[in-house]
């Protein structure tokens, strides 16, 4: 009897089957994407005051960003002082919403309080500053 394989014999071919990898990764993709929060960040870094009064406000406002150099921005884009009223009327349509605006610590005053009046006009509900807690 002879056990020994010959070296000269097909093999045959080795397949991969990749179904069961694609069902994997797209229950894992299906699983990320359901579980993320969705949580608007207005995009613009600023670094924040400190107040020992500081509390989370509710998660349905309008954020609004006041850097150091005075730009406005609004969802990662800058609008001006120009586009807050606008803003704050097509997002308080169907009911008045609070508007919280993140201001550098080195902003200037005269920009934020034009900042804070022109969201008082587009009908906000309560406009307050974002503040760390210290």
């Amino acid at each position: 009897m002879r056990f020994r394989r010959s070296l000269a014999e097909a093999e045959e071919p080795i397949e991969l089957n990749l179904i069961p990898l694609i069902d994997v990764i797209m229950f894992l993709l299906i699983f990320f994407i359901s579980t993320t929060s969705f949580i608007e960040l207005p995009g613009v870094t600023v670094d924040k005051p400190q107040a020992a009064s500081a509390r989370q406000v509710e998660k349905s406002s309008i954020i609004f960003a006041v850097t150091s150099d005075g730009k406005v921005a609004y969802g990662g884009k800058e609008i001006g002082i120009g586009g807050v009223r606008p803003t704050v009327k097509r997002l308080c349509a169907k009911e008045p919403l609070p508007v919280v605006i993140q201001a550098d610590e080195t902003a200037r005053t005269g920009i934020l309080v034009r900042v804070i009046d022109e969201a008082k006009l587009g009908g906000a509900k309560d406009v307050s500053l974002a503040t760390e807690k210290g």
